[in-house]
């Protein structure tokens, strides 16, 4: 008997102000990136998928964004470490 299927992970890359597209408040957004894995015999082997999203801290509100945006975001900035450059 073999035993197959996939296991989700969840990383927080960073902590970033944006105005919330939903509720329109200036708020902090959890940058998290999802990793689906393939597991056999319960042992993660392989990522399957990968995707990137941002949550308002205010609302909850959750909005996908591509790997480029992620890493920009989570990048470390000089002097306004985690704030987004257009709330400068």
């Amino acid at each position: 008997m073999i035993i197959f299927g996939t296991k989700g992970y969840l990383y927080q890359l960073a902590m970033v102000t944006l105005v919330c597209g939903r509720c329109g408040h200036p708020a902090a957004h959890a940058v998290r990136k999802r990793v689906t894995k393939f597991t056999l015999f319960f042992v993660p082997l392989f990522p399957v998928s990968t995707s990137y999203r941002t949550q308002c801290a205010f609302c909850g509100a959750e909005q996908k964004i591509t790997a480029e945006e992620a890493e920009r975001l989570a990048a470390p900035r000089d002097g306004a470490r985690g704030v987004a450059p257009h709330l400068r």
